[in-house]
């Protein structure tokens, strides 16, 4: 048994963010593991860009109310306890309500082929982000 480094909170990349979005790294997914684990805080208002993930990400809401936005313009509402499972190659958006902090678990693996385990896109316009209807899960 090993009890991992706590690593240091540190803010998400405005590159793949719109809004104040701050991370934890639970688990990184060294070799041989390949299981990727991190708490996610959203600010109100706070999103992902577009992106999608070679093996699927599961989402789990800690607190607060989040939102899960796909490509056909369906915005789903996601409540704490429930958790929102993304196919692998689906592309969605995820964050906050514009009216709550929301923070989620972010679970996900990496690839054993050294291809990119997500792959990013275009930051979801505010046009997107309010979209309905909104679909509670």
């Amino acid at each position: 048994m090993e009890f991992l480094s706590r690593q240091s909170t540190s803010k998400a990349p405005a590159e793949w963010f719109t809004g104040d979005v701050w991370w934890d790294v639970i688990h990184p997914g060294d070799a041989p593991s390949r299981m990727r684990a991190v708490l996610v805080r959203f600010t109100p208002g706070a999103r992902t860009a577009w992106h999608h993930h070679a093996l699927g990400q599961t989402l789990h809401v800690v607190s607060g109310v989040a939102l899960v936005g796909t490509r056909d313009g369906t915005v789903f509402e996601a409540h704490p306890g429930q958790t929102v499972s993304c196919p692998p190659g689906e592309e969605h958006w995820h964050g906050a309500a514009p009216d709550h902090f929301m923070e989620h678990l972010a679970l996900w693996e990496g690839s054993d082929d050294g291809a990119p385990e997500t792959s990013w896109a275009e930051h979801v316009t505010d046009e997107q982000y309010a979209a309905g209807p909104r679909t509670r899960a």
